[in-house]
């Protein structure tokens, strides 16, 4: 069996948990640096959604003005035909929305 020298400090192991405290600090600071890019990612995407969605709805505003017309037309001389076909786009609408 091996025996201690006693000229040797006794402290190895203080050196080897300031080592893992030093470790865990890089990697900690590792991970936050990257939860902030995915954060500042996230950040940007929600900006992009967010303008590609006024994009959007400024195009469907203009569609609903040029239907408008036809519609009121539609509705005068065939209000039947009319109402099963809006209730149609509007099943459709709905079997793809919740999805």
């Amino acid at each position: 069996m091996t025996q201690q020298k006693t000229g040797y400090p006794m402290d190895y192991a203080k050196g080897g948990t300031e080592t893992a405290k030093d470790r865990l600090g890089n990697m900690a600071d590792a991970a936050t640096d990257k939860m902030k890019d995915v954060a500042d990612s996230a950040q940007e995407m929600a900006g992009k959604v967010a303008d590609q969605a006024m994009e959007y709805s400024g195009k469907v505003q203009d569609a609903a003005k040029q239907v408008r017309p036809f519609m009121e037309k539609s509705m005068k001389e065939q209000p039947m035909a009319t109402l099963a076909a809006i209730a149609a786009v509007g099943f459709v609408l709905g079997a793809l929305w919740k999805k």
